[in-house]
């Protein structure tokens, strides 16, 4: 626009922004809106000469007090009278007057500051199909005045695919940053012109020391450098790689690898990882899957997509003969519950193929070690109560003090084990398993390594001990990532030395 490249080499010749606003017959705000929406300051225009009518500040039209000459003078005054009688309504005057619209300037504001017919200004209006507040000097209403501000457009042409494929901010976008924010827009009017949210805004300018500082091509620059990531993948280590594979296939979950890492090199930090690597490695990364590796697949242990509620309804009356009142589990000692003190454990059956076979486990509350017993005949009473007696014989009296089972009959002998082991059995309500959660949780686990549908009978004891070992060697997160066999080992030692 002729009046604007006139309006800046006056500024940049030396003049003030008031005396240009009146020399072309134009307000303050308008000569500081041109300013701005060059990018740079009034005292840098000067090395913008693409900006400024050629050969202007060479001319001698401004003298060192900032005041027109009558070279200046004569040059302008033409300028200044095509100025007044209106220009050409292109889309850049257009979206200047919809840029003041939407800075909340009235129709007669923006009319007197571009120089244009009040009736010219609400033709293009109507265009648009905005409406206006009522009244002779009213502005837009407010949805108009949303859709103004949507309609904010950078003085020059650029692209208008701000965002790449990946959703990331492209030059162009950067572009109207550093346009928008030389207008003086807030990071949410900017977010309306590029369609992201206001918090991508503020990081992008976080990028430079201040607003003003913002330039597009500087924060290309830096967001290609950050892009680019020259380092190598973490897994890429061999080393590395062998250590996370072998703990995958011991059946150690992500975060119980990660955790594990850091405390076995705890002076090597290249040998660290985050479980979220190992997730993506698992189940993200095509090429060099970490899954290809891995002896047999992973996966939830589960297979279900959210947790199963439990039961609204009251616990039910027992029918159980052999629970008497000192059996329930409100009778518990206190102890119990808060897992301070060691010897308590939770019980349960594992039911093979068919309902024929079964194992039994035993999970100790404080350490999270666990007993299995396979039992390839039968799961009765009688049967029950003497593969308990076995499986707690070796155990300090200590380390024996209570065991909490659900309402199974084939605890219907549960007196004989007491009587045996000096081991009081307590039993939970009806249909609560999440009041043998320790158990319930370590059965899930077992299912890793047995399957539901397991024949029993084909699994040899020697593997029953082996998933043992390997549940009582692996960290765990609620044991600050010690090991069930380190903690129970610790208790031995405190039995035997008291």
């Amino acid at each position: 626009m002729v009046l604007r490249s006139y309006g800046l080499g006056l500024v940049a010749a030396g003049m003030s922004v008031d005396e240009v606003g009146r020399v072309l017959a134009r307000d303050r705000c308008s000569v500081q809106r041109w300013v701005r929406a060059t990018g740079v300051g009034a005292d840098r225009l000067a090395c913008r000469p693409e900006l400024l009518p050629a050969g202007f500040l060479d001319g001698g039209y401004v003298d060192a007090q900032g005041v027109l000459t009558p070279a200046g003078e004569e040059l302008i005054a033409p300028v200044r009278a095509a100025g007044q009688v209106g220009q050409p309504a292109s889309p850049e005057r257009r979206a200047e007057a919809f840029g003041m619209l939407a800075e909340g300037q009235t129709f007669g504001q923006v009319a007197k500051a571009l120089g244009i017919n009040g009736v010219t200004l609400y033709r293009w209006v109507a265009a648009q199909g905005w409406s206006s507040q009522p009244g002779p000097v009213g502005g837009l209403d407010g949805a108009s005045w949303a859709a103004a501000r949507a309609s904010l457009v950078p003085a020059v042409p650029m692209d208008e695919d701000y965002l790449d494929e990946r959703g990331r901010l492209t030059q162009a976008a950067r572009g109207v940053i550093q346009h928008l924010v030389g207008r003086g827009a807030s990071n949410a009017k900017i977010a309306v012109v590029l369609g992201v949210h206001r918090s991508t805004i503020g990081r992008e300018l976080a990028r430079f020391p201040d607003r003003a500082s913002y330039r597009a091509r500087a924060a290309q620059n830096l967001a290609a450098a950050a892009v680019a990531r020259p380092k190598a993948r973490r897994l890429s280590c061999p080393r590395l790689r062998a250590e996370v594979v072998w703990r995958l296939d011991e059946k150690w979950s992500p975060e119980q690898v990660a955790a594990h890492l850091r405390r076995s090199f705890p002076e090597q930090e290249d040998m660290w990882v985050s479980h979220e690597t190992i997730y993506q490695a698992l189940y993200v990364q095509g090429k060099g899957s970490l899954r290809e590796e891995l002896k047999e697949a992973k996966a939830t242990r589960t297979g279900r997509t959210k947790r199963k509620p439990r039961s609204q309804l009251p616990p039910k009356d027992s029918n159980r003969s052999w629970i008497g009142q000192d059996n329930h589990i409100s009778a518990r000692p206190p102890e119990v519950q808060d897992r301070a003190v060691p010897g308590h454990w939770e019980g349960d059956l594992v039911i093979g193929a068919r309902g024929a076979t079964a194992l039994i486990t035993l999970a100790e509350r404080a350490t999270r070690n666990v007993l299995i017993h396979r039992l390839p005949d039968r799961h009765d009473a009688p049967t029950v109560a003497q593969a308990l007696i076995q499986m707690v014989a070796g155990l300090p009296e200590s380390l024996r003090r209570t065991i909490t089972w659900d309402q199974g009959c084939e605890m219907a002998d549960h007196l004989d084990f007491t009587l045996a082991t000096d081991c009081k059995v307590y039993f939970a309500d009806p249909h609560s398993p999440w009041q043998r959660g320790t158990n319930e949780n370590t059965n899930g686990l077992i299912r890793d390594f047995f399957p539901k549908g397991t024949d029993f009978t084909t699994i040899t004891d020697e593997q029953v001990r082996e998933a043992q070992d390997l549940l009582n060697t692996r960290p765990r997160k609620t044991l600050d990532w010690d090991t069930p066999a380190d903690r129970l080992a610790a208790l031995l030692t405190v039995a035997q030395t008291a």
